[in-house]
């Protein structure tokens, strides 16, 4: 398939914008339909521990990714010279690893610098806390701290809850809601920028099933149910249009990747804290400084040799 100027293949190869549209929505229903098949389909006796129930959602989880991958292969328009680096048409790329790893963490990074300044703070505080009880900065103490962080890695290795959190989750959802939505969009004739908004739409569909969760296991009202799940969605659909930014600016699908990782660690931004104000102005300055750097620490230079042959796939990075 030929580079598109702008993405969007403009329906070429019998794609349409409803079928495009039908394909999401397929891959966004069927990811949180799996999840619920083996008891309700396969009347499977229910997990006997969390961990078992958690391993259980990743291995259906990778099923829908593999499936998801697949039926984009036969959906979209890949020519034969397309299809001898396949996985370069879903932005998994080995060129400029590191420039897709740095500047996208660099870049999301700004905009929790509320939530660094509160924890900051804190350590500053903890720290005269302990030296006011008459304790010294020693090499003993600086040990003891070494040991806390080797500690913390360990636990949250060994963390089921965080391997869904910083890989399986990430992983899987950028493989089917950025590697193959993105691709599907641009190709079914949509614009780069409504590719990009309408893709967390899709995204958010995924997080509905959280509603029932939320109401049947912590005993919420429906009303609150809602508000919590409601927010959680509209941090969804922010965070999805912001993803879908950095694969379509970057075209290397470990830029959104990275991003979500990191977002999935941190949570949500630190805005202000009662604490003291250089939280609020420390977060202002960092989104504005998001702002400012948004467009150059995506373009398309930093992950490409040259953009007239660029690596992504029907030309992501002619758009600017």
């Amino acid at each position: 398939m030929e580079q598109h100027e702008g993405g969007g293949g403009g329906g070429e190869g019998g794609l349409t914008k409803s079928a495009a549209v039908a394909a999401c929505t397929a891959m966004a229903v069927f990811y949180v339909a799996i999840l619920y098949s083996p008891t309700l389909v396969l009347r499977l006796p229910p997990p006997i521990s969390f961990k078992s129930y958690m391993i259980r959602r990743f291995v259906c989880a990778a099923i829908s990714s593999v499936v998801s991958l697949v039926v984009c292969f036969f959906i979209l328009p890949i020519t034969r010279r397309d299809a001898s680096n396949l996985f370069g048409v879903y932005g998994i790329r080995l060129d400029h690893t590191w420039q897709a790893l740095v500047f996208p963490l660099s870049l999301t990074s700004l905009m929790y610098s509320g939530s660094f300044a509160l924890k900051f703070l804190s350590m500053i505080q903890a720290s005269n806390e302990y030296l006011n009880s008459g304790g010294t900065v020693s090499v003993v103490c600086m040990k003891t701290i070494l040991w806390k962080i080797v500690d913390w890695v360990v636990s949250l290795t060994s963390s089921i809850s965080s391997w869904r959190n910083y890989f399986v989750a990430p992983l899987t959802e950028e493989l089917v809601f950025r590697a193959c939505m993105i691709p599907l969009l641009l190709c079914g004739g949509f614009s780069t920028y409504t590719a990009i908004f309408l893709c967390p739409i899709f995204f958010s569909l995924a997080h509905l099933n959280h509603l029932l969760e939320v109401y049947a296991q912590q005993n919420f009202s429906l009303v609150k149910a809602c508000l919590v799940v409601g927010l959680q969605l509209g941090y969804t659909v922010i965070f999805g249009a912001y993803a879908s930014f950095l694969l379509v600016r970057t075209g290397h699908l470990t830029a959104p990747l990275v991003a979500h990782i990191f977002c999935n660690f941190m949570g949500l931004p630190v805005i202000f804290s009662r604490r003291s104000g250089i939280v609020i102005v420390a977060f202002v300055l960092g989104m504005l400084s998001f702002v400012w750097m948004l467009f150059p620490l995506t373009a398309p230079q930093l992950y490409n040799t040259t953009t007239e042959k660029c690596s992504c796939w029907h030309g992501y990075c002619n758009w600017s």
